[in-house]
């Protein structure tokens, strides 16, 4: 698979085969990804890898905060409070789209809420990636987490293997620091499903838009 290739065709795969991925696929992933650049090659990558009991325990303690109403304790915001056009506009169309591909309809909240939570059991992928950052270090190293993360999705790619980057799983960080054993020191900036993309499930047939180039850019002195 060529780059542009592997790049254009990303999706966020969110239903996978009952497969099982080797450490050694695992490890090759994330031995091409730490070539990702990084300011002054700080590297502040912290990657943790689970499966099995440990992706079990981390979705049924997060429903398990969900379902008893405690607020959610994210080390950082991830999404405006307030949303503003276009953005606004794009978020409600993505929203759409994957539950119309579900066939789950607006006003069925319960049906919303159990698609919502597959999200926390990393959506039955067999493995789940959680991605931390030292506390201390400043945005530059979120941005070299971002490069570092890509690299992760596109090397997985390589591999024949599909990923879906989830913001959802650091919603409640002190309760996923504490199955996984990392110190509140190291921030929780999402988490990533991994496996064999599961292509007949509809939920895995819908793909978001996106802006055509001359939207964002200018070009200066051609």
């Amino acid at each position: 698979m060529d780059v542009l290739n592997a790049i254009k065709d990303r999706q966020s795969t969110r239903a996978f085969l009952n497969k099982a991925v080797d450490q050694h696929s695992i490890e090759t992933i994330l031995n091409t990804a730490r070539f990702a650049p990084s300011g002054v090659n700080t590297q502040p990558w912290n990657v943790v890898v689970v499966t099995g009991e440990f992706i079990q325990k981390i979705g049924d303690s997060i429903i398990q905060a969900r379902e008893a109403g405690t607020p959610e304790n994210p080390d950082y915001h991830y999404y405006p409070t307030e949303w503003i056009e276009p953005y606004k506009s794009r978020r409600k169309a993505c929203g759409l789209a994957l539950y119309s591909a579900v066939n789950i309809a607006i006003d069925e909240k319960e049906k919303r809420k159990a698609q919502w939570y597959r999200n926390y059991h990393f959506f039955g992928a067999p493995i789940g990636l959680l991605f931390f950052l030292e506390c201390s270090l400043e945005k530059g190293s979120w941005v070299d987490m971002g490069m570092f993360i890509q690299n992760v999705m596109l090397a997985a790619r390589g591999l024949g293997l599909e990923t879906c980057p989830q913001a959802s799983l650091a919603e409640y960080p002190d309760l996923v620091r504490k199955i996984v054993d990392v110190p509140k020191e190291k921030a929780l900036l999402c988490g990533m499903a991994l496996g064999y993309a599961d292509t007949q499930q509809p939920i895995n047939q819908y793909r978001t838009t996106r802006e055509p180039v001359e939207s964002f850019t200018r070009f200066l002195g051609f």
